[in-house]
């Protein structure tokens, strides 16, 4: 048969078992017209009714009379629209829809997987209809259309109560600390010496949890550093929180990479300067007038020698150098220029307890062997006794002078409120006696600001969840109780399995109607508990020494009482909400496999 017959006829039979839209073009190749027979080198048909013959690999057989088939072979995937390809009447493939666009045998695969096409969808790829070729993916997901689902829109049509919340947070740092001035005052003649380029004293900052401590310490470093700039003198605070880095390693490591940076900043910046005069002096020796160099080649020299300074200084890893490499590092680090520095250390006492006073003996005998640069300490501590620990010789050199802050009493609070308040809060947001609240319930627990701060910001925000227009007294009461609440999950959550045991024997049985439990009966109902989920029963010794544990956490009362004859007792009695105490407790894998703790509670009475 000729060439033209033989086309025909193998795109009529694919042109049949494909489906529109799916259609597969085919390209026939010169056949060999003396012995009818086809050529090995022919396209398989992809209807999988055809010969299995492939192309060799670097052998395409070409169409001599009408090239532009030629490029259907190279690229079988390319459109018609491009203008490569061959329309179907070209190839007198009339049984084919115009509309069909070529796909590779991996498309057709995907599409029967999925089902035939819907025949009132989308056609992709009708270049005709003069649409745009869409991917299967996109068809497939077109429903949706990526809008929200308004999850947030209800939330934010309130109007916003905050103006800036962050000044309600305890990392803020205020402008101006009121009732701290006297302490301020005192700080900065101290600290006033390094702006001479002396040595200040080394300074211990004693008082509660939320006296203002460390926010008038970052006050003072604030000002001292924006001093220095001021009059051009090399001073620096650096600030390290002892409740994260509680190790000498770990302390020297961090100094010692913050100054190992500071002094790659300065490098780097003389070199700008440097690489930028020393072109200009080669050129025109009278460029270097002014400067610190007199010939080009102390320029060169100077630029060599801070590049390789530049190249020694190695970051100290977290973990894995020797201690005493660590602190040469910090040494070397801190006295490669000339300056004062002060290091705040905040909760020292924690640094103390973990890891000794070896990190505060080798700071305040640095100063004998540093050449350029001075050191000064200020620790911070809510621990008035933890000097006691200390050696002799770090406790005087240590503790050269001492600033006592005392609690904030309820008109100190309020003042304080009221000055966050004025930034923290849009104009009449909140009613006149929100504030006086907030500083009443602070003012009970040692006058604590940042308690106050946390209890306003926490009222504003229930406010502003339910959509409310102004803070009003509900909302201080509610978030008094949310805070109360949250501090006695977070300590019970965190209890060891043992006390979680205890508490919940009392917990049982004051559900039961028993006031005034004593320790017999807790332990009682304590070693039935064990058996229960196969925990060690521990000594009723060491259980009274578990109930003293969680006395001092706040979360049961414990009053010893004399029997006379029958001697003394601990009468327990629980200071937290019973259910939510309760629910925590349960929510521990190993209590909560106890199901019904009745009969246990049964057992007091029995005994």
């Amino acid at each position: 048969m000729d060439e033209e017959t033989q086309s025909g006829d193998e795109n009529g039979r694919a042109g049949e078992d494909v489906d529109e839209g799916d259609v597969v073009e085919s390209e026939s190749s010169a056949a060999d017209t003396t012995d009818g027979s086809e050529s090995a080198n022919s396209p398989k048909p992809t209807d999988g009714s055809g010969s299995d013959a492939q192309f060799d690999a670097g052998e395409q057989p070409l169409d001599v009379d009408d090239p532009s088939r030629n490029k259907g072979i190279e690229d079988p995937s390319r459109d018609d629209s491009d203008g490569g390809g061959e329309s179907a009447t070209s190839r007198g493939d009339s049984s084919q829809p115009e509309s069909a666009e070529p796909v590779t045998a991996e498309d057709i695969d995907i599409e029967e997987s999925i089902g035939p096409e819907d025949p009132d969808s989308i056609r992709v790829g009708d270049s005709t209809a003069g649409t745009t070729e869409v991917s299967l993916d996109e068809v497939v997901l077109d429903d949706d259309d990526g809008d929200s689902q308004g999850l947030f829109d209800d939330l934010l049509s309130g109007e916003p109560i905050f103006e800036n919340k962050e000044v309600l947070r305890p990392s803020y740092t205020p402008r101006e600390l009121p009732h701290r001035t006297e302490q301020i005052n005192q700080m900065a003649t101290i600290l006033v010496s390094a702006l001479r380029g002396e040595t200040p004293s080394n300074i211990l900052i004693y008082g509660k949890t939320g006296t203002g401590k460390t926010a008038s310490a970052k006050f003072v470093s604030q000002e001292l550093e924006s001093t220095s700039k001021k009059y051009d003198v090399p001073c620096e605070v650096e600030y390290i929180n002892c409740e994260v880095t509680d190790t000498q390693y770990r302390v020297l490591a961090q100094l010692a990479n913050k100054f190992i940076e500071k002094n790659q900043d300065v490098i780097e910046t003389e070199l700008d300067e440097l690489n930028e005069l020393h072109p200009q002096a080669v050129d025109d020796p009278t460029a270097l007038a002014g400067s610190a160099y007199e010939t080009a080649d102390e320029v060169e020299s100077r630029i060599e020698e801070l590049e390789s300074d530049r190249d020694e200084m190695e970051p100290v890893p977290m973990t894995g150098w020797p201690t005493d490499r660590v602190y040469s590092t910090f040494f070397d680090a801190v006295d490669y220029r000339e300056r004062v520095v002060v290091i705040m250390l905040d909760e020292i006492d924690k640094l103390v307890e973990k890891s000794g006073d070896d990190t505060l003996y080798n700071l305040s005998r640095m100063n004998s062997e540093l050449d350029n640069s001075r050191i000064s300490i200020m620790g911070i501590s809510n621990d008035l006794k933890f000097t006691d620990f200390l050696d002799p010789r770090v406790k005087s050199s240590l503790g050269e002078e001492e600033i006592v802050f005392p609690p904030y009493d309820a008109n100190q609070l309020r003042d304080i409120l009221q000055h966050r308040a004025n930034v923290a809060f849009k104009d009449d947001a909140l009613t006149d006696d929100v504030i006086p609240l907030c500083a009443a319930f602070a003012a009970q627990e040692h006058g604590d600001a940042r308690r106050a701060l946390d209890l306003l910001r926490t009222a504003g925000e229930l406010a502003e969840r339910g959509q409310a227009d102004t803070v009003e007294e509900a909302h201080v009461r509610q978030a008094q109780d949310k805070i109360e609440l949250d501090r006695v999950v977070e300590v019970v959550r965190t209890l060891p399995t043992q006390s979680k045991i205890v508490l919940f024997a009392t917990i049982l049985l004051e559900k039961n109607g028993v006031r005034n439990v004593n320790t017999g009966e807790v332990f009682n109902i304590y070693k039935r508990l064990c058996e229960e989920i196969d925990a060690d029963v521990l000594t009723q010794r060491r259980v009274t020494d578990l109930i003293s544990e969680l006395d001092m956490l706040g979360i049961v009362n414990a009053v010893v009482v004399s029997k006379g004859r029958y001697g003394r007792t601990k009468e327990i009695s629980l200071s937290v909400p019973i259910d939510e105490t309760e629910a925590v407790l349960l929510s521990d894998s190993r209590l909560g496999d106890i199901e019904n703790a009745q009969p246990f509670v049964q057992a007091r009475f029995d005994n």
